[in-house]
């Protein structure tokens, strides 16, 4: 009889997705969408474009006041937002 290696589905897949090169933007797209959770539904609400370029998270905040605020939880928001995607994806934050 042959000995076979078994693995869970979990593992085939992310193994796959490293081997083509798709698992950080995979980590980026869930990062992206968990703002709203991270941030809250009325930072959400005020938030315009987002995107991730060279480890940054860039956002576009639509009110002035909110966007002094949330510049000085930029480190909590970082932390938290790695943590909900499981992976340090980003090392900054800027808002515009």
């Amino acid at each position: 009889m042959f000995k076979r290696e078994v693995q869970s589905l979990a593992d085939v897949i992310a193994q796959c997705l490293r081997h083509d090169g798709l698992e950080t933007p995979l980590q980026e797209r869930r990062l992206i969408e968990s703002w709203g959770k991270v941030a809250g539904r009325a930072v959400e609400r005020y938030t315009g474009d987002r995107f991730i370029r060279n480890q940054t998270l860039f956002v576009k905040i639509l009110n002035p006041a909110l966007r002094a605020d949330l510049s000085m939880m930029r480190e909590r928001l970082v932390k938290n937002l790695n943590v909900e995607v499981g992976a340090r994806i980003i090392t900054d934050i800027k808002f515009f």
